[in-house]
Formats: C-alpha cells, sequence, structure tokens
C-alpha cells in the first residue's frame, strides 16, 4: 500500500507546481465588463474595483478595441499593473448597438468555454453604449455589485423574468425557443433602471417589449412572479400585487396547432382609493386584472408572432407533444397557432385604502 502512496504523493507535487498561484492583493478582479461597436470596431469595458481603506470602492476602467473578449482581456493586461483575473465577473453588459448590427454570440462563446466564469453570469443590454453604464457611480459597493443586485432583485422580487448565461444559451440552442435578456436604461448620474425586455435572434436583437409589459410576459414564461400592476375599477383606482403566480400549458389540437395557457395568479390588494373594500368591489378588481392578463398576453403572443420569434417557448412545447414534429414545417405553421389565455385571478387580502 505505502509503495502507491509515495508516487501519488509526487504526482501531487508535481500537478500543484503546475497551478499558477495568484494572491488576492496581487491581482485585479474583474467584476463587470461591456461592449459597445464604435466606429466599426468592438470596444471591450473592464471594470475593476478598487477596495480604499474606508470600506469603499473606486471603481476603476480599463478599455480597448479587438474582436474577441480574450484578446480584450490580453490588450487591457498592458494597462494594468497587477494581473487582472476573470473569476470574480459577475455582470456583462452590450450596448444596443452592438446587439443589432454584430450580435453578441462571438463574445458570448468566449465566455462560456472560460472555466473561470460561472454558468450564473448575468447578461444585459444597455440602452446606449454599455462604458457609461460601467463608469459611473452607484454606491460604494461597486458598480458591478450594484447592477447584479439591480437585475437579481428584480428577477426575484418584481416583474423581470429569469435569465443569465446558462438559460440564455440554453435557449438559443433549443429550436423552438427565443432567449432574450433584460435592458438597463440611465436615468442620472448615479441611478439607472431596467426599462424592458429585449428578444434575440442569432444573437441578434429583433425586438424589444417595454417595462409595462414585462409583468405579462413574465406570466407565460415563470411559475412564479411577484409584481404590482395598477388598474383603474369606475372610478377609482387600485394597486395589485401578484404574491404568486404559476402557468400550464396544453396542446388542444394539431390542426391547427392551438394551445391553452392557464395563468393562476393569487395576488393582494395593497392599495385602493375608495373609502371602503367591499366583497364586490374586490370581485370586480379580480374581473379586471382577469381581463387585463387575457388581453395583454394575448396581444405579446401576436407580436410574437408578427416578428417571428417565439420567447414563450410553443415551438419547444408542441414538439414535446408531437411525434415526427417537423421544425421546417413549424416556421410556417407558427403563424396559424392558435394560443387561448385563460386567466384565474383571486385577491388573498387587501391592504392600505387611501
Amino acid at each position: 500500500m505505502r509503495y502507491l502512496i509515495i508516487p501519488s504523493i509526487i504526482v501531487f507535487v508535481l500537478l500543484g507546481a503546475c497551478v499558477q498561484k495568484e494572491i488576492l492583493d496581487d491581482v485585479s478582479l474583474e467584476t463587470g465588463s461591456g461592449y459597445d461597436y464604435v466606429n466599426g470596431k468592438i470596444r471591450g469595458t473592464t471594470l475593476i474595483p478598487v477596495y480604499l481603506p474606508d470600506k469603499s470602492v473606486r471603481n476603476k476602467t480599463f478599455t480597448a478595441f479587438s474582436q474577441q473578449s480574450r484578446e480584450f482581456l490580453l490588450n487591457i493586461q498592458r494597462q494594468s499593473s497587477d494581473p487582472i483575473v476573470t473569476g470574480s465577473l459577475k455582470v456583462v453588459l452590450f450596448g444596443e448597438k452592438l446587439s443589432k448590427k454584430e450580435g453578441i454570440l462571438a463574445l458570448m462563446d468566449s465566455f462560456q468555454r472560460d472555466p473561470s466564469i460561472g454558468a450564473g453570469l448575468y447578461l444585459a443590454v444597455t440602452e446606449g453604449e454599455s462604458k457609461k453604464f460601467l463608469a459611473g457611480d452607484y454606491g460604494n459597493r461597486g458598480n458591478a455589485v450594484y447592477i447584479t443586485n439591480l437585475i437579481r432583485h428584480n428577477m426575484k422580487n418584481k416583474d423581470v423574468p429569469k435569465t443569465d448565461m446558462q438559460r440564455f444559451l440554453f435557449d438559443f440552442n433549443q429550436i423552438g425557443k427565443t432567449p432574450y435578456l433584460p435592458r438597463l436604461k440611465k436615468i442620472g448620474k448615479e441611478q439607472m433602471e431596467i426599462s424592458g425586455i429585449s428578444f434575440f435572434r442569432y444573437g441578434k436583437i429583433v425586438d424589444s417589449i417595454p417595462a409595462k409589459k414585462m409583468f405579462y410576459f413574465k406570466l407565460l414564461v415563470d411559475k412564479y412572479s411577484q409584481g404590482t400592476l395598477n388598474i383603474s375599477i369606475d372610478k377609482e383606482q387600485a394597486v395589485v400585487e401578484s404574491i404568486r403566480s404559476k402557468y400550464k400549458m396544453q396542446l388542444a389540437s394539431r390542426n391547427p396547432y392551438t394551445v391553452d395557457v392557464k395563468l393562476k395568479v393569487n395576488a393582494v390588494l395593497n392599495e385602493y382609493s375608495g373609502k371602503k373594500v367591499t366583497p364586490k368591489d374586490i370581485k370586480k378588481i379580480e374581473k379586471k386584472l382577469q381581463k387585463n392578463i387575457e388581453f395583454e398576453c394575448r396581444d405579446l403572443v401576436t407580436e410574437f408572432k408578427e416578428k417571428n420569434i417565439d420567447p414563450v417557448g410553443f415551438g419547444h412545447f408542441i414538439k414535446s407533444k408531437t411525434r415526427n414534429f417537423s421544425f421546417e414545417n413549424w416556421k410556417t405553421d407558427y403563424q396559424y397557432l392558435k394560443v387561448n389565455v385563460h386567466a384565474d385571478v383571486t385577491i388573498m387580502e387587501s391592504g392600505v385604502i387611501e
């Protein structure tokens, strides 16, 4: 037994000597990056946090021009006094012009091939150049942390459907499903917001929806959703928050293809402008919200069909239910797809009355 142990120790020591050691104090951690299309070239921006003695963070950026993300890092290394490592990369932003003109697939390929980058990397499209978003000042924790928390919070608690690098690439490689990313918009020197969702075909943006439609889109693609809606009932105003939702699709017919989408929404009435909320008012609000959801979801499906995109994944769903399904025929069949949306809304409790 001891004769086996000694060679094993030798191999372990030799392999250990081949691993490059990196001390945190001696390297620069890349926490965010952005890519833009500028004057016919792709510009990459790397965000490096500099930790100050008072525990605050100063945001430092490096910029270089190239065609591949690995080349960006090599070019930026020449500008840094310490080695730059990608193991702490949290978020990657793509400028809208780049996303529409050149596409993001070549850049995405290099990210997924880098073993130091996690599959849960957050991605987003920026309205304007991504460099301006990384170079801002969004508090003491660093810009990458701010942007990451902004995206994560809105995916977990609000209207943004879940997506990251792993989900984006899965949807891209899955025939019958269109990938999507959240859009960011600057609303001040120290503030930004999620302004909508962008949809991609072959790595390029082909359509986007505004923030007001995100609630309905999330109902169609996420089993859990927390979102807020303002609705008018007679002369009164109500604020309703979804606390739980789930969806179920059923293939009702194959000639023509017909899909029934059933949405179950449990909600809370947070605010109501009337003096008193009666059971009759609750029923009115439920009915109005149900009609809004059904109309807006059908409208979204119509828009997706017109743009020939399928972010809901009807094609993938029907394929899983149909033997000898042909995606070649689906290109035509999708335009004739019938989608019936049925919403069941229940107000679980009422909150503040103005």
